[in-house]
């Protein structure tokens, strides 16, 4: 639950970050890289807190693993890299503002393109216990693309570049809230099958007994009729 809710923070953060470099982008330059760094900096902060807290409180026995013995469920987290990410750029950003105005739209095609592969590590993670479409795995591709395509090649004016840094953030954070949400359901479901085997089994025995009943019924019905 505290991984879900780090994901559905670090998701509005990027949200946020979006918008705000969508609708200012030169505009107040010098406090937008203030407010953004603040938030990257409350962001990377929750993701690491979230991450020892929950490997300090893990249930090591809590484990789920199919028919083969292979372990398709741990509940061991993800490591924040992000998180860590962020945390860095947000210290960055508040303290020295001005200096990392001209650098602005690499730091964040940097953390696009750590954010990307975050995306792709937690797909990977999901696809050992459930199908993933192929189009969640092209979101990440295309955020990844356009964070490599921003640093290797650098616009003359900052505007464009942080306008497509902008979009990008805000897709970032729609696909990651999703992705939580979904993974995290699934994961539920799952552990909640194999937290009642003996049920199942009962309720499968039970079944079995009355079918069986109902077929001698049956044939002592046909012998009577016969």
């Amino acid at each position: 639950m505290k991984a879900l809710q780090s994901s559905y923070f670090r998701s509005i953060c990027a949200i946020i970050v979006g918008i705000l470099l969508i609708q200012y982008r030169q505009e107040m330059m010098h406090w937008l890289m203030i407010a953004i760094g603040i938030i990257f900096l409350i962001s990377g902060l929750i993701s690491v807190v979230s991450y020892y807290s929950a490997i300090k409180h893990q249930d090591e026995d809590i484990q789920v693993f199919d028919s083969n013995g292979k372990l398709i469920i741990n509940r061991k987290p993800t490591f924040p890299i992000v998180g860590i990410g962020s945390l860095v750029l947000g210290g960055i950003l508040t303290v020295m503002p001005s200096t990392f105005i001209i650098g602005l739209m690499y730091i964040l095609a940097s953390i696009l393109i750590l954010g990307a592969i975050n995306m792709f590590a937690n797909l990977a993670s999901a696809n050992k216990f459930a199908q993933i479409g192929l189009f969640w795995w092209i979101i990440p591709s295309i955020i990844l693309l356009i964070g490599i395509f921003i640093m290797v090649n650098p616009l003359e004016s900052a505007e464009t570049p942080l306008v497509i840094i902008g979009w990008s953030m805000l897709l970032y954070g729609v696909i990651e809230c999703i992705n939580a949400i979904k993974i995290h359901q699934i994961k539920r479901t799952l552990a909640n099958q194999h937290a009642t085997p003996t049920t199942t089994s009962s309720a499968e025995d039970t079944h079995t007994n009355s079918n069986r009943e109902q077929k001698t019924n049956e044939e002592l019905s046909e012998k009577d009729f016969e």
